[in-house]
């Protein structure tokens, strides 16, 4: 290969890797977003007690966990079965809530991992109940192209963003 065809080949080759890496980034910008809407989707049916979306939102399976902790109690659910039994009661008896959500996502907000991701919030829940910040993590799956909940894990949180003891 002469001088000329070895530039012309790097030069094809290194467009190809900006292509590669544009396309890759494209994409894991879409599933930040996805993951992003997921999470307010399932938020805003918990508190308006669509059971149907807030369903749609987990993955079903034995592996799915949930877990609430404050300074009152931990309370946690293992498996999809125990999740949906536990949250049973409050989607039959609740009232929708107007609380306006304020959602801060954190540094590595949303880490993505091929079908699975990471993801760490504070979220503070405004209405009358006076509730403490919530330091929250959700780990998620992609099943049929579209991403779900495996786990949440929610702690409150004091004012001085510590958890509570």
């Amino acid at each position: 290969m002469n001088n000329t065809s070895s530039k012309i080949f790097c030069v094809i080759a290194l467009l190809g890797l900006t292509f590669s890496f544009s396309a890759h980034a494209q994409n894991k910008n879409k599933d930040v977003e996805a993951i992003k809407a997921l999470i307010q989707r399932e938020t805003k049916a918990f508190f308006e007690i669509d059971y149907k979306t807030w369903a749609d939102s987990w993955v079903h399976t034995p592996y799915a966990f949930w877990s609430f902790a404050d300074t009152t109690d931990v309370n946690s659910f293992s498996g999809w079965d125990q999740i949906n039994n536990g949250f049973a009661e409050y989607f039959r008896t609740s009232k929708p809530s107007t609380a306006k959500i304020d959602r801060e996502w954190l540094g590595l907000d949303v880490r993505v991992y091929g079908n699975g991701a990471y993801v760490r919030f504070n979220q503070h829940v405004k209405d009358n109940t006076r509730r403490p910040p919530q330091a929250e993590v959700r780990v998620l799956e992609k099943v049929k192209g579209e991403w779900k909940i495996v786990c949440v894990s929610v702690i409150a949180l004091e004012k001085e963003n510590q958890p509570r003891r």
